[in-house]
């Protein structure tokens, strides 16, 4: 599949198509293709006028689902900058580490989560930092009433100094006066940097190119098409658009077939996930395990009616047969389960709606290859297990600035070693069997062990720990820690307490049990595998 669109043409391409469509809404707001089409371009008229930026520099995006998050990304994409996607609920130190490893340069940021951009900023290379408001990209008396109820109601804007700030809805009504500069952009040249903790250890930032993305969005449309329906679809978006999955599925699939998204800010209140199903005509669903599991113990949405709803997808996470059944057994509609890995943008396989098998994956998108290996990277036969490889032309370029940790995961002739041991069927279905890299999946997000401990061992009462996944009927897996103590005293509450302060709330340990030793190997390495 050759590549010759950027994410920029596909853009001007449905906007040119679609113009009057609406293509986002969210907190009871609408933009239509021609409306984004028209704010992105002035945000990236006041970047390319207004800073220093030059081509290639990257711009951190630190945004839950509103309006705000693509009118910025498209913005930052058109004037022909790097996107940086980066979680509003990260901490001190993990905002940090990632706004210095990617030398990002701007940010933008909702208010709500700028006092913690106030406390690492002057250890960054950041010039610009753009802050905004809930309501900001919402008419007159709405804005003031959603600004002022975030603000003064719910106090959720917690006091901040950020000298020099720029107010990002000024930013873009100021790019009215200016004309954006054309920028020749290649496919091949780097779209988004994706964070993720890759085999092992902190945070590598994936580097996805413009032709890696367009081309997962062409190939899961081409899988999908019964899924994604030329202007036909309304799409609940609950999932953060600042994770692969459903940047992909939404800023990406969903525009490219003229259909509207509906962003849900916060999915973990079930009540305004409800509340998008009661206010509009809901055709597809794309969620995770967690999510389709909570709303099923919901009253309000067990009484809704899902006569419109068409399609349903999982990912991000291993989807149980149990809630596959009681999902298909309310809602009259099954749910596709698929797989990817943020190196893969994401998407690698998928059942497909006529189709689906059960318990698999589904079968890989269009020119996409996949192998099971062993360790010595010798081809399985049909049906035996070993580690998953895949080729295709959405894999990444590699890991920003880490050539090593590159080598390890991406052979020579372009294979992506998952880690992840599956096995594939005669019929070409992929079925994941285990993990063979140690990572944890709470909620489809990431942990890896070694940050987890890292933290955890800086606490005085702690001599030596390990984390581990252990089974949780709500987000699939949750974080549990192994404690040797140093400190006889110490209590899983005094730990848990130190972890939530230095770490995201997935992260943060769930269950935290005592041993006398950890196992270990004959040269010390503390074996997981044995304490799971």
């Amino acid at each position: 599949m050759e590549i010759r669109q950027t994410i920029v043409d596909v853009y001007s391409e449905a906007c040119g198509k679609y113009g009057q469509n609406p293509i986002f809404s969210a907190l009871g707001h609408t933009l239509t293709f021609h409306q984004l089409d028209g704010l992105s371009s002035q945000f990236a008229a006041y970047l390319q006028n207004k800073t220093t930026l030059q081509k290639g520099d990257r711009v951190a995006i630190q945004l839950p689902n509103l309006l705000h998050y693509p009118v910025v990304a498209l913005g930052v994409l058109k004037a022909g900058f790097v996107l940086v996607n980066t979680n509003p609920l990260y901490t001190e130190r993990e905002l940090l580490h990632q706004l210095q490893d990617s030398g990002a340069k701007a940010l933008v940021v909702l208010e709500n989560f700028a006092d913690t951009v106030a406390q690492v900023m002057t250890k960054t290379q950041l010039k610009y930092v753009f802050t905004t408001q809930v309501g900001d990209f919402h008419p007159g008396f709405k804005r003031f009433l959603l600004n002022a109820v975030v603000k003064y109601g719910k106090r959720a804007v917690p006091d901040f100094d950020i000298p020099g700030r720029i107010d990002l809805r000024n930013a873009v009504k100021q790019g009215e006066n200016y004309s954006i500069q054309p920028v020749k952009i290649s496919p091949q040249e780097i779209a988004l940097l994706q964070y993720t903790g890759g085999t092992t250890g902190v945070a590598k930032g994936a580097m996805l190119s413009h032709a890696n993305l367009v081309a997962n969005m062409r190939q899961a449309c081409e899988h999908l098409p019964d899924v994604y329906r030329i202007e036909e679809d309304t799409i609940a978006a609950p999932l953060p658009l600042y994770h692969i999955y459903a940047f992909t599925m939404h800023i990406l699939c969903s525009p490219y077939t003229g259909n509207h998204s509906i962003l849900i800010p916060n999915p973990r209140d079930i009540r305004s996930v409800v509340k998008v199903f009661k206010d509009y005509r809901i055709t597809c669903f794309i969620g995770l395990n967690t999510l389709y599991n909570a709303l099923l113990h919901n009253l309000a949405f067990q009484r809704l009616r899902f006569g419109d709803l068409q399609n349903c997808s999982a990912g991000g996470m291993a989807l149980t047969s149990d809630t596959a059944t009681r999902w298909r057994e309310l809602t009259g509609c099954a749910i596709l389960e698929g797989y990817g890995l943020t190196e893969a943008s994401p998407v690698v396989s998928s059942n497909q709606p006529k189709a689906i098998r059960e318990g698999t994956i589904g079968t890989p998108l269009p020119d996409t290859q996949v192998k099971i290996v062993d360790d010595n990277g010798e081809v399985l036969a049909t049906g035996e297990s070993g580690e998953l490889w895949v080729k295709g032309p959405q894999v990444m370029l590699g890991y920003w600035q880490r050539p090593d940790e590159t080598a390890k995961v991406l052979t020579t002739d372009g294979w992506l070693k998952t880690g992840d041991i599956a096995q594939i069927d005669k019929d070409g279905y992929i079925k994941i069997v285990d993990r063979k890299k140690d990572m944890i999946s709470v909620s489809g997000f990431k942990v890896f062990p070694n940050e987890v401990e890292e933290v955890a061992s800086m606490h005085p009462g702690v001599k030596e720990c390990a984390a581990i996944g252990t089974p949780d009927e709500d987000s699939g897996e949750a974080v549990k820690l192994v404690v040797v103590k140093a400190n006889p005293k110490v209590t899983a509450e005094e730990i848990r307490s130190f972890c939530r302060e230095r770490l995201t709330g997935y992260k943060t340990p769930k269950h935290i049990v005592f041993v006398e030793e950890l196992p270990k190997s004959n040269v010390g390495k503390i074996l997981r595998r044995e304490l799971k």
